[in-house]
């Protein structure tokens, strides 16, 4: 049976992000970067027809060898196995990692290297964490394929990355094999086919399920294909600024955003609605601090709430609204990840999920340091006249 709400968040992710909601979707919260590899790495070791991965990293250590090695004994076995990574992510990796790849039978392709073409190929990049397997599962999220995710970097006390991912089994993973298959088209600089915009679904008739995965499971999917100029994510974060009527939790690893998404979230809090946003306390840019910070007064003034996280980088993409609607991907709220690179983020409804959602993000806030305009890094900051962007 349908609510309003449900339709609202059909009408709404199609309306603003071209996103087809489909139903008879099951998703599981994939918790930091061991939780995701194992998840992935289990996808991969039971493909029957075919594995797409696509990412910005792809590190040639130890947890890049594990997937390297996963993907060679798929494709042994007659999977058809494609991987794309971005060319500017994989920097450091060397050729011969993927011509190894290549050799045992992965399709591997970079996308948009430098050369003569429109900002040099510089940019935009592919930002997008993706693998889907058989066009029955996918994961998704804001994980890379490297050992920072599993035991950091930064020494002398390295602490694994702190990020999130979701798994999703159903209708929702055809939705990422077409965006895969839309990424796997321009890195051959070529224009994929029009979207084609196909009628809404009625929420009454439920898809015929993937074997595996139960006919009218509870969660609604919504896959937003994050692509230059559109600004989707953006839209979408002021539509459910509009919407929500309790809580607006975020937490974003490089925060910097545009006036829009200020006063989206200014414009909840001073209406009364509880938002918070957490961010890292330490970085792997040290100069993003300095800018996400400018942000701070004005946000505080407004009624936000912020937190530092403690550890070594908090890394997540996340969203929930009223414990029900809530977005996990690649999207940072910056220029970059609004409107520049190709992201790809799942928007859930599911109030089931929503509540692991919200459990985990005050865990993550019972690890961090709220900061006020009383804090020490504001004492500098106080004496300035607005505090905006």
């Amino acid at each position: 049976m349908t609510t309003p709400y449900d339709r609202m968040f059909v009408r709404a992710l199609w309306r603003i992000a071209a996103s087809a909601v489909s139903s008879g979707n099951r998703v599981a919260l994939l918790t930091d970067g061991p939780a995701t590899f194992a998840a992935m790495l289990e996808l991969i070791d039971g493909a029957c027809a075919s594995v797409l991965l696509e990412g910005y990293i792809f590190r040639p250590d130890a947890v890049g060898h594990r997937f390297a090695d996963a993907l060679i004994a798929a494709a042994t076995r007659g999977v058809r196995v494609r991987a794309l990574v971005d060319w500017w992510g994989r920097m450091g990796t060397p050729r011969s990692f993927f011509r190894r790849m290549r050799d045992g039978g992965v399709d591997v392709r970079l996308f948009n290297p430098p050369g003569f073409r429109s900002w040099l190929g510089l940019v935009p990049r592919d930002h997008r964490k993706v693998l889907v397997v058989d066009g029955a599962s996918g994961v998704t999220g804001g994980i890379g394929i490297g050992t920072e995710w599993r035991t950091g970097t930064f020494a002398p006390r390295r602490q694994p990355w702190r990020d999130t991912a979701v798994r999703i089994d159903g209708p929702a993973a055809a939705q990422m094999t077409e965006a895969f298959e839309r990424m796997w088209t321009r890195a051959r600089f070529r224009i994929p086919r029009r979207h084609r915009l196909l009628p809404r679904r009625p929420l009454g008739s439920e898809p015929v399920a993937p074997p595996g995965v139960a006919p009218g499971a509870p969660s609604l999917v919504g896959i937003i294909e994050g692509e230059p100029g559109r600004l989707r994510v953006a839209r979408t974060l002021q539509i459910q600024s509009v919407l929500a009527e309790r809580a607006i939790w975020i937490a974003m690893a490089y925060f910097v955003p545009s006036f829009a998404e200020v006063e989206a979230l200014t414009g909840a809090a001073r209406d009364g609605i509880d938002v918070r946003v957490l961010v890292p306390g330490r970085y792997d840019h040290f100069w993003l601090s300095l800018m996400t910070r400018r942000y701070y007064r004005r946000l505080l003034a407004n009624g936000v709430r912020i937190w530092e996280w403690r550890g070594e980088m908090m890394h997540a993409k996340t969203q929930v609204i009223d414990g029900r609607w809530t977005s996990v991907g690649s999207t940072d709220f910056n220029p970059l990840g609004i409107a520049i690179n190709y992201e790809l983020d799942a928007v859930i409804d599911d109030r089931d999920f929503g509540a692991r959602m919200e459990a985990t993000y005050l865990d993550d806030l019972s690890h961090s340091e709220e900061i006020t305009m009383q804090h020490p890094i504001m004492r500098g900051r106080n004496s300035k006249s607005n505090g905006s962007p």
